[in-house]
């Protein structure tokens, strides 16, 4: 039987809530993306170019540390929802960090996004190197009020 995982990561918890929901309506297993170093407001204020996320966003070759535990089981996961918010019109390098942790080569991974306004920008492009032999595909940007049901309906759709 083919087994779903849903990833985020999520600095303010915007993206957390939705991830959450998505796992339980898509009856997915759920693995948060943690950063060692927890990100503070200042960290993301990114109209501050000196900024931990200016900073990370201006190297594309950097890669944040992961705490917490990996994912133990990843080779059961058929697909992966991979969830985060978008920053610079591309998903955070930590998402990055997280690809390259493991391999995940023949599966099959769908992106959902929140943002404060742009789309997936080139997002999929950043993240392909990443995750060499995975079938890589935009989802949705996942902002405002979803109902489980639609979630749900949304999951079976890339599933």
């Amino acid at each position: 039987m083919a087994k779903t995982l849903v990833a985020y990561f999520s600095a303010t918890g915007t993206t957390g809530i939705v991830a959450t929901d998505l796992a339980e309506a898509a009856g997915a297993d759920l693995y948060e993306i943690v950063p060692e170093v927890p990100y503070t407001n200042d960290d993301l204020n990114w109209r501050d170019e000196q900024s931990r996320s200016s900073v990370e966003m201006n190297d594309p070759a950097g890669r944040p540390a992961i705490g917490g535990e990996k994912v133990s089981n990843m080779e059961e996961y058929d697909t992966i929802f991979l969830c985060f918010p978008i920053w610079w019109y591309v998903a955070p390098t930590i998402v990055n960090s997280f690809l390259e942790n493991y391999n995940l080569h023949g599966k099959k991974m769908v992106l959902f996004a929140t943002s404060g306004g742009s789309g997936f920008g080139k997002t999929l492009e950043r993240l392909e190197d990443s995750a060499p032999g995975t079938q890589i595909t935009e989802g949705k940007i996942l902002n405002g009020e979803w109902s489980m049901d639609e979630l749900g309906k949304l999951a079976e759709e890339y599933l």
